[in-house]
């Protein structure tokens, strides 16, 4: 699923050149080449990928952070199980 994920990522990435080559970053974290829009009415189909993309690392984040509790839940039951 994550892999999933990263590849939706990269692709939306090679859209258009503004977005960045950035995995790991919202778009808003980084200046845009060329002039800056703010809203739908600058810029639409930029605007929208570019809140596509939001969306995509925010889940890829999710993904992260449950795959993390999972594993440290995991981790700590194995311990509990070899220290007793």
């Amino acid at each position: 699923m994550l892999k999933y994920v990263l590849a939706w990522i990269a692709y939306v990435n090679k859209l258009d050149s503004r977005l960045g080559d950035s995995t790991w970053r919202w778009t808003y974290d980084y200046q845009v080449v060329g002039e800056r829009d703010f809203s739908d009415l600058d810029d639409k189909d930029f605007i929208r990928l570019r809140r596509k993309k939001n969306k995509l690392v925010t889940i890829m984040y999710s993904i992260f952070l449950v795959m993390f509790v999972s594993f440290m839940s995991w981790l700590s039951k194995i311990l509990i199980v070899f220290l007793n």
